[in-house]
């Protein structure tokens, strides 16, 4: 036999890739453009055109044995110092290329920083809703999930939800803002008073408790929405970052691991994250990659058309009679559902509208819809949406 942990969690394949897959069953039946799929986090914006000349430029003026060789397994210091410049710049920082580590994007970066911090039975701390994968990677190293709801109101992170949550073996707390699924960016105060918390619990257990941030969307945000960088408000962070969404990269997977010098026990966490790239299997961040992305750091996706999308639906959908959670960040509508959201995921489907339950997020009685598609299949979804509405009877808003 294999794996047993394996075999289980192939049983319990990813909702959204699944969703996925039904898509394509759809397409091929009813045609491509008459299915609605806002299932996948798929970026649809290219990336910008620096990315391209960067990598032309890169490939036909370096040497290919140096290009595509190993380097130092916390990634090229040339690179790693041109982000730290960059994050200084953007954040009044002071980090340094001793302070970043590449990745193979943001997911390889949490495996390597929860492959560092955990000890097996060491606890780890993620605010439903989540992204599912969370607890595959905590159980990777032997830790174990602790599922803290956020505010059901506005889904800022819940103090006193947390507070109890927080035992003599958590390690961490994984944040995520902007938000996948919800879209909800956690407000400066939200960030203070998670610091606080964490402060003062670190003080009474007698060790550090790491807030390790996913943030893969910060880039994704609208209406002049600020999201606080955690490292200024508290020290004992490690940010997991990812080119995936910002600049339209998710198949290239490079991001990198950001450790503070104000962190306890800096040294030995940036020495053990670089060995632990190596003993993960990644080795090293993709090294093509790395050059292009140093080259592009001020390159910025146009993220307009994400938020002409994020009207148009937001607003149709709520003349609908949807109950929606107002997004701030990322690509995603957090809808909630008159019953049981996987109810409402199969009476979607009979519309061709392909979505997420809200319980693959550990969250039931919602579902998140991915509105990264075009504006056209947006607006030809408008029609089954209405039909959707009137099938599950929510009744249309009267202005």
């Amino acid at each position: 036999m294999i794996s047993e942990k394996m075999i289980l969690l192939a049983k319990n394949n990813s909702v959204i890739r699944a969703m996925f897959e039904e898509g394509n069953r759809l397409a091929a039946e009813y045609g491509r453009e008459n299915v609605f799929d806002f299932s996948l986090g798929n970026p649809s914006i290219p990336s910008p055109s620096a990315v391209n000349e960067a990598i032309i430029d890169i490939v036909q003026n370096e040497n290919p044995l140096s290009l595509h060789g190993y380097m130092t397994n916390a990634g090229y210091p040339a690179v790693r110092e041109a982000i730290a410049k960059s994050l200084n710049k953007k954040h009044g920082t002071a980090f340094s290329e001793k302070n970043i580590i590449m990745s193979a994007g943001a997911a390889g970066g949490l495996n390597v920083a929860l492959k560092t911090l955990l000890n097996p039975g060491d606890e780890v701390i993620v605010i439903s809703p989540y992204f599912v994968e969370y607890g595959n990677y905590v159980s990777n190293f032997d830790g174990e999930l602790v599922v803290v709801p956020a505010s059901r109101v506005d889904f800022q992170p819940n103090m006193e939800t947390m507070r109890r949550a927080i035992t003599d073996k958590t390690k961490a707390v994984i944040v995520n803002t902007p938000n996948n699924p919800t879209g909800v960016v956690y407000s400066e105060d939200t960030i203070k008073k998670l610091a606080l918390l964490l402060k003062e619990k670190s003080k009474e257990h007698g060790s550090p408790i790491y807030i390790v941030s996913d943030e893969p969307y910060r880039e994704l945000v609208y209406d002049d929405t600020e999201v606080p960088f955690i490292t200024k408000f508290y020290k004992n962070t490690i940010v997991c970052y990812s080119w995936s969404k910002s600049l339209s990269l998710p198949g290239q997977r490079i991001g990198y691991v950001l450790v503070p010098s104000e962190a306890e026990d800096y040294e030995l966490i940036f020495e053990t994250a670089s060995i632990a790239t190596r003993i993960l299997g990644f080795v090293n961040a993709p090294a093509l990659i790395q050059k292009v992305v140093a080259k592009c750091l001020e390159q910025e996706t146009d993220i307009e058309a994400y938020n002409a999308n994020r009207v148009l639906l937001y607003d149709e959908l709520s003349a609908l009679g949807f109950e929606i959670v107002d997004p701030k960040g990322a690509f995603y509508l957090w809808v909630k559902t008159p019953g049981d959201d996987k109810d409402f995921v199969k009476a979607a489907v009979k519309y061709n509208i392909l979505i997420v339950p809200g319980s693959a997020f550990t969250c039931g009685g919602y579902v998140r819809i991915a509105y990264c598609v075009s504006k056209q299949t947006i607006e030809k979804s408008l029609p089954a949406f209405k039909k959707l509405a009137n099938e599950l009877g929510i009744k249309r808003k009267v202005p």
